[in-house]
């Protein structure tokens, strides 16, 4: 009786706090929105939200890949802690493959470890709602975003009605308003994909990206509820320039039977056949462009090399270069170092629990996101990798 009474009264008390805030707070991830883009490329809204509001620079988490990063956005861990190692690995428990491509490996639960902040605000009373976000689709802990959509429900809205989608979310009747909404979008990583982060594509991309999000905001100002909305714009990683000749063989270095399977080219994985591990890493040791390690020797500072899906060989190319056999038939590209320019994201912040005009002198990791989300929405966060602290900069003081 006495324990149902604490659950009871704990509940009360998160229903009343979450009540007392009164703000909104409105997430975008553009994919692969590098932070110099707006430096680059004509974006005059991204310069005004820095002008009314904060910029940042993010640093993504390793691999600078999409599902990754998104889902550390989501739950502030690292990809070595949430269990999505790569857009692409091998479960060694289960002798498969997960990946993003593959719905039966995507859509299962397992592989998603933490709590996403959509999870985190319902457990504490709140309405959350997501527009594509990764992991939304899928039942984590058993639980959805109140609203959310389906990745595998064709076609997929087009931008301009994702915007839509955001403002009726926002319009909705108060008692079935959510307060967190977190929206995708897949420019310009697309562009810089196909034609480099200096490709003229992307130049176009990124200006109408800035363009609707102007949109976005604009008809955010419109709704009653305007003056208690937090609005971000941020992404997932950011954009490297890569060439066909700018390629490191596998089959040059590495004899075929030392190995099981290699994931991807930025960073490869190489899960190796018994007893060759060592012969892997001392074939590739001294080799320009790259760097090897075994998994439980990778550098401390790209936080990586625990979970078990991770391969035993992990190849990292320097940047704007690949370790493959195959033809290269892009002009950009992602997954290096976090902590190169080029892998750095663009963060812009407005509304009533940001600074105005403030610039933040130094990148700050992306596994602060979560955090930073949990202080706005006033819920207490689940255990995580980030730090309020590091980001408490980017606040007002007076709210």
């Amino acid at each position: 009786m006495r324990k149902s009474l604490i659950v009871c009264l704990l509940s009360l008390f998160c229903s009343v706090a979450i009540a007392a805030n009164k703000h909104y707070v409105v997430v975008v991830s553009l994919d692969g929105i590098r932070w110099d883009y707006a430096q680059f490329y004509p974006t005059p809204f991204f310069h005004s939200m820095a002008k009314m509001g904060v910029e940042a620079i993010m640093r993504p988490s390793f691999p600078s890949k999409t599902f990754p990063n998104h889902y550390t956005l989501a739950t502030g861990l690292y990809p070595d802690h949430h269990g999505i190692v790569a857009n692409s690995f091998l479960d060694r428990v289960r002798h498969r493959h997960y990946s993003i491509g593959n719905s039966v490996t995507r859509n299962d639960t397992s592989y998603y470890k933490g709590e996403p902040i959509w999870n985190t605000y319902q457990r504490q009373g709140g309405k959350s709602a997501c527009v594509y976000w990764v992991g939304s689709d899928i039942p984590i802990n058993g639980s959805h975003p109140d609203s959310y959509l389906s990745y595998e429900e064709a076609p997929l809205l087009t931008f301009s009605q994702r915007v839509d989608r955001v403002i009726d979310l926002l319009s909705k009747p108060e008692s079935e308003r959510p307060h967190l909404v977190m929206a995708y979008f897949e420019e310009p990583d697309h562009s810089g994909h196909g034609y480099g982060p200096q490709g003229r594509q992307t130049a176009n991309a990124v200006a109408l990206m800035d363009s609707l999000m102007n949109e976005l905001y604009n008809r955010i100002q419109k709704l009653p509820i305007a003056a208690d909305v937090d609005f971000i714009v941020t992404g997932d990683h950011g954009m490297a320039s890569v060439e066909p000749f700018r390629t490191v063989s596998i089959k040059a270095y590495l004899k075929k039977s030392w190995i099981n399977r290699t994931d991807g080219d930025v960073p490869t994985l190489i899960y190796a056949n018994p007893g060759c591990t060592d012969s892997i890493v001392s074939a590739l040791k001294g080799v320009p462009h790259i760097q090897a390690w075994k998994k439980n020797e990778i550098p401390a500072y790209l936080h990586y090399g625990s979970n078990p899906n991770i391969g035993d060989v992990v190849v990292l190319p320097d940047i704007g270069w690949l370790f493959t056999d195959g033809a290269v038939g892009q002009h950009g590209t992602h997954g290096f170092d976090p902590t190169f320019n080029d892998m750095q994201v663009m963060f812009r912040a407005i509304g009533p629990d940001f600074k105005t005009g403030y610039t933040k002198q130094e990148p700050f990791r992306n596994v602060d996101i979560y955090s930073l989300l949990a202080h706005l929405l006033n819920v207490k966060p689940a255990p995580n990798d980030g730090d309020i602290t590091e980001v408490e900069d980017l606040l007002n003081p007076s709210k």
